[in-house]
């Protein structure tokens, strides 16, 4: 049969109405056909169909560079120069491969070597601070592991691989954003095999021999039997669709960090670069000890202490973090960001109590602080001994102003007493408050200037004084972390600028706020979206009218909102209509 005698076939939805409707003449309206694949082609054989190339779609945009993750890290973490260096360099470098191998169609190069990190440090370092730090900035997927929960594949205990399956619910269910995280493992060193021990270790060489795969790359299987989540997620699935899901996650692209104290370690590493032989293979070692050697560290030391070559060999990076003096702790509750003082302030301020402390107190707390060597841990143990009973007693008190003396950290139950019973003691907290406050803001606003004005000029926004400002005081009142009050403020300023680009599309007229009036719209309270959102649309609904009559002239130009404008509209509008249309007053 020729082509032209073939009949002319409907296509497969009409061919389904056509069906469906015979079926529910014949049967009744209950009855109906659903479609559970699709009809052969009806196009001749020799037809192609075209092909639509598809872009790569990322799983995330990265472009941050080594020295920005640096410059975000120093606002937070006190010393450790090195290991922010090392973390920023290959975190940006590890990302920033990932973007251009999606960039080319997802083609990685052959023998890739993952830089997985290891952090060598004292307990309270900063270890664990700085890595979600860096996983908060870059905005991947993050889980924290202990590495004592687990063991080898097959023994009770946790399964290594549960924290990629873990990955994949932090990235809401996302395969591909998890393929980019980061699984951070804790207390690595506990997991280092004990030399006295004899046979078969599952808590140790076990759990580090479960690690290789995962480290290096792997494909982790999601549904698993001790899973019930994912067992239901299956089943779902195979209900909906009569197909079995097989999801896996491949680790390729996953990096691991690990840390852990390792005590002892640095006597391994003394051993190796400070003996000397004498006569035959007869060794002497320094008795002398220095926690700074850790900082020459070699991956033969490491296997010394207890962990298998190849465990070693999948973490090419190493690290190693400072151990904090004196000085150290102070800076860091001097910090604007030092989430201990912050997390004391916060906590007063739920019971509507404003607290802050003399200089003199903080470095009290320091020097308490470094005789219980567990560094930054420390400054939290001592300030909790410090204010509890204050934070028991005050809020059932009228006082509502308390500043944190030296003599207060020395004996706190003493001038608690004093506290509570001394009116004029209690008007010298609410004046001395006032003074530190003050001096609180004159500290914003400088660590503001100096750490977020590229933050601004970036973004093409100036960062005036009046927007300085605003922004340390909002930190202060709200107990705001000031990179976060940078971004606030920055997502605030383009939003009212977005406002502008869509009254102009509505007037047919280009309308624009100059940087006075921006300025005047965040100065009002409370600052958030709904509110600026609420005032431009009370300046807008001021305009209106005259808007309308400013659009009928085809050479108005650009309306700029001034101060003025956001500050009494109808006036602002009348004037600009006067000028346009030469109407006297």
């Amino acid at each position: 049969m020729s082509d032209d005698t073939l009949p002319n076939l409907p296509d497969q939805k009409e061919l389904e109405k056509e069906i469906g409707d015979y079926l529910s003449r014949k049967y009744g309206s209950q009855v109906k056909i659903i479609s559970t694949g699709l009809f052969p082609s009806t196009k001749p054989d020799g037809e192609k169909k075209t092909k639509v190339k598809k872009e790569p779609v990322l799983a995330f945009h990265f472009d941050l560079k080594p020295e920005d993750l640096v410059a975000y890290l120093d606002e937070y973490v006190v010393k450790q120069d090195e290991a922010k260096a090392v973390l920023s360099t290959k975190i940006c470098t590890h990302f920033n491969r990932i973007r251009h191998d999606q960039e080319r169609g997802g083609r990685a190069s052959a023998g890739q070597i993952k830089s997985n990190v290891l952090l060598v440090g004292p307990t309270g370092v900063g270890k664990t601070y700085l890595i979600k730090l860096i996983a908060k900035r870059i905005g991947v997927p993050f889980v924290k592991g202990d590495a004592t929960k687990f063991s080898e594949t097959g023994y009770v205990g946790g399964d290594v691989e549960d924290l990629v399956r873990d990955l994949v619910r932090e990235a809401d269910d996302s395969i591909e954003k998890a393929q980019c995280g980061i699984i951070y493992v804790d207390e690595i060193d506990k997991i280092a095999a004990s030399p006295h021990r004899i046979g078969i270790d599952v808590s140790r060489t076990g759990v580090q021999r479960a690690f290789l795969k995962p480290m290096e790359e792997t494909e982790v299987e999601l549904k698993v039997p001790h899973d019930p989540i994912s067992q239901i997620q299956a089943m779902e699935h195979y209900r909906a669709t009569g197909k079995r899901e097989k999801r896996v996650v491949n680790t390729r692209n996953i990096l691991f960090i690990m840390s852990g104290a390792f005590t002892g370690l640095e006597e391994t590493v003394s051993k190796r670069i400070q003996r000397r032989s004498i006569g035959f293979e007869q060794h002497i070692a320094s008795p002398v000890l220095d926690y700074h050697v850790l900082k020459q560290v070699k991956a033969q030391d490491l296997i010394e202490y207890g962990f298998e070559s190849e465990f070693v060999g999948r973490l090419p990076v190493v690290a190693v973090l400072d151990e904090l003096t004196e000085d150290d702790h102070f800076q860091i509750l001097m910090n604007p960001n030092s989430s201990v003082v912050v997390a004391k302030k916060q906590d007063f301020a739920a019971y509507g109590i404003k607290l802050q402390f003399e200089e003199a107190a903080l470095r009290a707390v320091a020097k308490k602080a470094v005789k219980e060597r567990t560094g930054a841990r420390g400054l939290v143990s001592v300030m909790e001994h410090t204010l509890l009973h204050y934070e028991m007693k005050l809020p059932s008190s009228e006082i509502r102003h308390l500043v944190v003396t030296s003599e207060m950290v020395d004996s706190p139950l003493i001038h608690l007493t004093l506290l509570l019973e001394n009116k004029e003691i209690q008007e010298q907290h609410v004046s001395r408050y006032e003074e530190l406050n003050k001096e609180e803001l004159e500290r914003l606003k400088i660590f503001i200037a100096e750490k977020h004005t590229y933050s601004f000029t970036s973004h093409g926004l100036p960062l005036s004084e009046k927007r300085l400002n605003l922004i340390a005081s909002q930190c202060q009142q709200e107990i705001m972390d000031p990179w976060e009050a940078c971004r606030e403020c920055i997502k605030l300023i383009n939003h009212i600028k977005q406002y502008a680009e869509a009254a102009s599309d509505e007037y047919n007229i280009l309308i624009s706020f100059n940087d006075a009036a921006i300025d005047l719209i965040l100065d009002r309270h409370p600052l958030n979206f709904e509110a600026v959102d609420r005032i431009c649309d009370e300046i807008l609904s001021a305009f209106e009218y005259g808007l309308r009559l400013i659009g009928q002239k085809s050479d108005t130009g650009v309306v700029e909102i001034t101060e003025e404008g956001v500050a009494n509209p109808v006036q602002f509008i009348n004037k600009k209509v006067n000028a346009i249309f030469k109407i006297d007053d």
